[in-house]
């Protein structure tokens, strides 16, 4: 496989060194600060992986628009706007975005999917996630898939945090709540309070190496693929939706 690699963090750079040693080719790599040099760029790859940030949302969607080429993000932090951007690239090419690239956390997704609905009408939710000192964007986009999977009507109110005199919680929420320190690859945990009893589904990363696997397996899976946005459930699990 050939790549284009965007970001040259501490995903980028563990993406590279393990697709070269899997004998993958990074026929060029950028990141924020020469993202424009994307422009000059003809179609030499299968894929584009993107692990930067929103900023460089511009100049990669021309680059998939005028080379048809799909796209893999992991990029998160992006507005509702930038988000519908991301979007509408899949009527260039195939384009797989996640917050998450770890098989674990697609599992998680899944049975979010399928125990939320028996649960919330009599359990509170609260989730709780859990960073390095390095992450920018709180909630985590991670957290953000988890609770899109409790909530995709988006019937609960997100309070994030609390503070002072809040009142009684109400059956129309759901806390969240951001930890940031050390080195932390991430942790997710996500609580169902019933009467008497809780539940409690968590996923912890013990490196970020869980999420670049994840993310060039699904690389692997995205060349030939018909236009449109997919997502890891609709990849893994057919998922029409």
């Amino acid at each position: 496989m050939k790549y284009v690699l965007i970001g040259r963090g501490k995903m980028g750079s563990l993406i590279r060194e393990t697709a070269q040693a899997a004998g993958d080719e990074i026929q060029a790599a950028f990141d924020i600060n020469d993202i424009d040099r994307l422009g000059r760029l003809g179609k030499v790859a299968d894929v584009v992986i993107d692990f930067s940030r929103p900023g460089a949302l511009p100049e990669l969607a021309s680059y998939v628009r005028r080379t048809g080429t799909p796209l893999l993000s992991g990029t998160t932090g992006f507005s509702p706007d930038e988000f519908r951007q991301l979007e509408s690239l899949g009527t260039a090419a195939p384009i797989l975005w996640s917050a998450n690239y770890s098989l674990g956390v697609a599992v998680l997704v899944r049975a979010l999917k399928e125990v939320s609905g028996v649960l919330k009408p009599d359990f509170d939710i609260e989730l709780t996630e859990t960073h390095h000192n390095q992450k920018e964007d709180a909630p985590s986009g991670t957290a953000k898939l988890l609770i899109e999977a409790m909530d995709p009507e988006h019937a609960l109110r997100p309070v994030y945090g609390r503070e002072g005199n809040t009142g009684k919680r109400t059956k129309q929420e759901i806390g969240v709540h951001a930890l940031r320190g050390g080195t932390v690859a991430g942790t997710h945990s996500v609580h169902f309070f019933g009467p008497d009893e809780e539940l409690e589904l968590t996923h912890r990363a013990a490196s970020r190496q869980i999420f670049v696997n994840g993310a060039l397996h699904m690389a692997r899976l995205l060349p030939g693929k018909p236009n449109g946005l997919y997502d890891l459930q609709k990849i893994l699990f057919g998922d029409k939706a």
